[in-house]
């Protein structure tokens, strides 16, 4: 094929299940030629002993005054918004003082689990990939899902932000328990898996052509192109990961439903069969890795306060407004509490699933009133991080980014690493 006529075809674009391939424009190139022509098993405990990791995302922050505790150690205060997780005490440890040492306001809430702001992540190795997909990308292949990721697509962000892969794209969140529900139990059609694996090949064998013709043509471009040309193939190796699992787990059946398919409602209300969901996804070992993001379909007329969310963070001290959101978030660390006691109940081997699995809950805003990303509110319970403590971390001298602890949740993963995202090195 000539130089010319790939060009020519720059904007095919390979539909798959993650979106769109389209071959970026390559100026360099448009110069030349324009002068010339482990199966997942039915029964509970199916990873025993596999360690796991979720991470729970609120938008907006919580009220720091009736969050933190003042007294470090095991022996700290029951705050208001703590008092939920009463029953979970010796489950968790509360962290104070970490962040990422940036600014962006709302727009910066993207970088809670990575560090890094999109648009600056263009020149890193990793990009701004989120702790969820760099351990998936790392043990993800053990499990029919690599990852679970749910949220809204609604909001003042244009959708659940809280997972990117290393390729700069945003994960795509599954948006309401019926969905989930049919991911993890609804099995295909004799007829649609065999369309499936036919549908699996004729991608593989797309992918293989793309590669090949890209890789002759990363030869005649210029430096600046060619960097463009390696984006390109990163977002070709995702979906070549995602094609292989799909590929793997085409014949495998799925765990048995446990009870009736949900009906979406709301965010509000949906809360707890999300959450109940994902523990199931957990127990039955179709994934071991989730996040689920608290995020623009959250809507306080669901729990009786109409106003809407982001003008209520907006609140400038206001005694009612305050308490508003006190009962909102209130709400949202109940059903984290839930969330944990169920994972304590489920035998994992001689342990508890909650005993397998970190769970960090916490937002990528500070203070939601004052747009401010630092001082974020982080829980982390269970996968030995439950150590009934609250850590007051940083004084003004010795700052410890965020992502240090995300170092650690690596390490226990069994993930071989000394830095993730903006780390300067290993925090526990």
């Amino acid at each position: 094929m000539s130089q010319s006529s790939f060009y020519d075809r720059r904007r095919f674009v390979l539909r798959s299940m993650a979106g769109s391939l389209a071959l970026p424009g390559l100026p360099s190139l448009m110069a030349n030629t324009v002068g010339s022509n482990s199966p997942v098993l039915a029964t509970s405990g199916a990873g025993v002993g596999a360690r796991r990791f979720v991470a729970v995302g609120n938008l907006l922050g919580f009220q720091q005054k009736h969050f933190f505790p003042e007294t470090p150690g095991k022996e700290f205060e029951e705050t208001t918004l703590l008092k939920p997780l009463a029953a979970n005490r010796d489950q968790i440890t509360v962290y104070r003082g970490l962040d990422h040492g940036i600014r962006g306001g709302h727009f910066a809430v993207h970088t809670f689990l990575s560090g890094v702001l999109h648009h600056e992540s263009k020149h890193r190795q990793d990009g701004n990939v989120t702790i969820d997909q760099y351990l998936a990308d790392e043990i993800g292949k053990q499990t029919r899902f690599a990852s679970l990721t749910v949220g809204s697509e609604g909001g003042i962000h244009g959708g659940c932000q809280l997972s990117w892969t290393k390729s700069g794209i945003r994960v795509p969140p599954i948006t309401g328990p019926a969905e989930l529900f049919d991911r993890l139990f609804k099995t295909d059609s004799e007829q649609r898996r065999s369309q499936k694996v036919r549908e699996n090949s004729l991608q593989a064998s797309i992918l293989d052509s793309i590669t090949e013709e890209a890789g002759a043509l990363s030869k005649r471009v210029n430096q600046e192109d060619r960097a463009k040309l390696d984006e390109y193939f990163s977002s070709i190796r995702d979906v070549e990961k995602r094609l292989e699992v799909r590929r793997r787990w085409a014949d495998q059946p799925k765990p048995e439903a446990p009870f009736e398919r949900p009906a979406d409602t709301n965010t509000v209300d949906d809360l707890p069969m999300l959450y109940e969901l994902i523990a199931l996804a957990l127990q039955t070992d179709s994934t071991r890795i989730a996040t689920l993001e608290i995020g623009g379909s959250f809507l306080p007329q669901n729990l009786g306060i109409d106003k809407s969310y982001h003008s209520l963070s907006h609140h400038g001290n206001d005694e009612e407004t305050v308490a508003h959101l006190v009962t909102l978030e209130t709400y949202q660390i109940e059903q984290f509490g839930k969330f944990l006691t169920r994972l304590s109940e489920i035998e994992d081997g001689e342990q508890t699933l909650l005993d397998s699995t970190a769970v960090l809950f916490g937002s990528g805003m500070g203070n939601g009133s004052s747009h401010t990303n630092t001082d974020l509110p982080i829980v982390l319970a269970g996968g030995g991080y439950g150590r009934g403590e609250y850590k007051k971390v940083n004084g003004n001298r010795h700052k410890i980014p965020l992502c240090n602890l995300y170092v650690d949740i690596a390490q226990k993963m069994g993930v071989q690493t000394e830095s993730f995202g903006t780390s300067t090195g290993s925090f526990s």
